[in-house]
């Protein structure tokens, strides 16, 4: 399942998504993983969750990010939860194919909880990006 937390830059999405990842890793019996561009979020996720700097492994793209989630997905069947902040700034900004992108990562999380910031307003988006918003 994929879900999208939405909203302009400076509207508390990453607070929302610090909150959901605490959350997750309460409840999860399994592991949960951030993803993040930079170290933003260091300071405010807990040593259990595994902590991911996208940089690191010059991932640059909507299909580098599909691989990669995949790639975390293949190796690791206990994964209950990944979280991605900033996905426009991960992939760019062309929200068609953002769409088609979630539907792809929709395709392999069957029993996996995929959630993502994305900084848009819901008016400016497609439908194939709004079915997705929480």
């Amino acid at each position: 399942m994929v879900k999208l937390i939405p909203g302009r830059k400076g509207s508390g999405k990453t607070k929302l998504l610090i909150n959901a990842i605490h959350e997750a890793e309460k409840a999860s019996k399994g592991n949960v993983v951030a993803i993040q561009l930079g170290s933003s979020l260091n300071i405010d996720i807990y040593h259990r969750i595994r902590l991911v700097n996208i940089e690191d492994y010059s991932i640059l793209g909507y299909d580098d990010l599909h691989g990669f989630i995949a790639g975390i997905l293949a190796s690791d069947y206990d994964c209950t939860d990944i979280f991605v902040d900033g996905l426009l700034k991960i992939v760019g900004k062309d929200l068609e194919e953002v769409g088609k992108l979630l539907d792809r990562i929709t395709e392999i999380s069957e029993h996996t909880c995929i959630t993502m910031t994305i900084s848009a307003e819901v008016e400016e988006m497609p439908n194939s990006v709004k079915k997705y918003l929480q």
